[in-house]
């Protein structure tokens, strides 16, 4: 079953991006057919040099690099997103393939279960 998990969240103020970062990493154990979605707010998540102390929250982005350990390497992010947001592909932390919005959709709706965060 192919399951897609979507982060339309920023990484602080809320605990939802780190508990998608954890169910994600968590589910790999059982499917290895799971695809991350980042769009909207959620591009913030992948972006270097976070420092949630700052903001007296927990530092997790680095965790995303741990995405390759466990053989996830499909991660899209919205293209539009991230020049909304005047961040290119050299602000990520991992490597992603940038996609347009329709394209982005289309492979969403291709999941058979759709976790959002």
């Amino acid at each position: 079953m192919s399951v897609g998990f979507v982060f339309r969240t920023v990484p602080h103020g809320q605990n939802s991006g780190r508990e998608g970062l954890d169910a994600v990493l968590a589910t790999s154990a059982y499917s290895e057919e799971l695809q991350l979605f980042f769009l909207g707010d959620g591009v913030w998540q992948l972006v270097k040099g976070q420092q949630g102390e700052a903001v007296l929250g927990r530092e997790y982005s680095a965790a995303f690099k741990m995405l390759s350990l466990y053989d996830l390497e499909e991660v899209f992010v919205c293209a539009e997103s991230m020049a909304e947001r005047g961040l290119t592909r050299d602000d990520l932390l991992i490597e992603a393939e940038l996609l347009p919005p329709q394209e982005l959709t289309a492979r969403l709706h291709r999941c058979q279960k759709i976790l959002s965060y």
